[in-house]
């Protein structure tokens, strides 16, 4: 069964800051899951799990000013 049968999505998360960090995967719970694999303890710290957007690929470029 390949990874692609269910659709992905780009996911916004809020920081402790008032920015966002990108990550992509099939869920929010998903991509929390790919951004573990990129981030130190200290930088996922900065995460609020529960207060994401979930947005489109065509969509991105609004966002832009507001990662960190």
């Amino acid at each position: 069964m390949s990874s692609f049968d269910q659709a992905h999505g780009f996911f916004l998360f809020e920081l402790r800051d008032g920015r966002r960090k990108l990550s992509y995967g099939k869920s929010a719970e998903d991509a929390l899951e790919v951004l573990r694999l990129r981030l130190t303890e200290a930088e996922m710290s900065e995460i609020l799990p529960d207060r994401y957007l979930r947005i489109r690929q065509r969509d991105l470029a609004q966002y832009i000013g507001e990662l960190g």
